[in-house]
């Protein structure tokens, strides 16, 4: 049993796909399939069956896997620290964000960074804020929306980045239309579209609605910020979104700010292995005015 076979392993754990995982590790898929089967061979046991296109793990495989990843996370600190030493100007940056910074904020930043250092190759990973933090040993850089988790990985640092404002959106000629902002108390006498669990947004509106007492009376429940500005204009309910989903919509889609004050939440950047991060994590801090 090898270090690499291990990592490999690692892999196809997590991609659940031969494939897949043969991608991850810059390996063919002959190379990959030999390693596993050399792993199996001093296990003496199945690690792992064919399930339709992927693979399913056994119960000896998924009890490797836990000590498998824990060999990929050290093996991919100590590639951080070695290039933090070294200063390397050429490298990958992986970048994960949620979907508020994603589709609104990051594009801007990559551009940019990407013209500084067209050397440096950037990865991106999109989600809700909760996707983006269970793929946290995974990035270099993560852009999230609302409350920072209690439980980060060890030497992740926190920086506190933008103020955002939740609104609530609906279509031309409903009742809210004419109004520049409403009680949660009025909003919720209407259908609401909620965001799916696990999003930033939604998690702030569910605390707005529970401090203020209001019973949100949730109508849809659809995936992603373009989903839920469809089914506003189709006249299904309220929804809410970031004030930047709104920046260049047209007057088919009317925003209301919440009373008595505006609804805001922090965005933050965390910054994996923070302790000895690369030199291109730390560029593209500074892209982000923190540093």
């Amino acid at each position: 049993m090898t270090p690499d076979q291990l990592l490999t392993f690692a892999a196809v754990a997590e991609h659940q796909n031969i494939s897949r995982a043969a991608e991850a590790v810059h390996l063919s898929q002959p190379a990959v399939s030999g390693q596993l089967r050399l792993l199996q061979e001093e296990f003496g046991e199945p690690l792992y069956v064919r399930d339709g296109r992927g693979v399913r793990l056994t119960d000896a495989g998924r009890q490797l896997a836990v000590h498998a990843a824990r060999l990929r996370d050290t093996w991919r600190q100590a590639h951080a620290l070695r290039d933090a030493l070294r200063g390397l100007e050429r490298g990958t940056l992986c970048i994960g964000a949620s979907t508020t910074p994603a589709s609104y904020l990051l594009p801007y930043l990559v551009a940019e960074f990407h013209r500084a250092h067209p050397d440096i190759e950037i990865r991106t990973t999109y989600g809700n804020t909760s996707d983006v933090c269970h793929a946290l040993q995974g990035l270099d850089i993560a852009l999230i929306e609302g409350g920072v988790p209690a439980e980060l990985p060890a030497d992740t640092r926190v920086h506190p980045w933008h103020d955002d404002e939740i609104v609530a959106i609906v279509p031309a000629g409903h009742p809210l239309a004419t109004d520049r902002a409403a009680p949660l108390s009025r909003i919720s006498q209407f259908p609401l579209i909620w965001r799916e669990s696990g999003s930033g947004v939604r998690h702030e509106v569910e605390r707005a609605f529970a401090r203020a007492g209001a019973l949100a009376r949730v109508a849809l429940e659809l995936a992603g910020v373009e989903g839920v500005k469809e089914a506003v204009r189709a006249g299904m309910g309220v929804g809410f979104v970031s004030a930047m989903a709104m920046r260049h919509e047209d007057a088919r889609l009317t925003s209301v700010s919440l009373a008595p004050q505006p609804l805001t939440r922090r965005f933050s950047i965390l910054v994996m292995h923070g302790s000895a991060a690369s030199r291109a994590a730390l560029k593209f801090l500074a892209i982000c005015g923190i540093d």
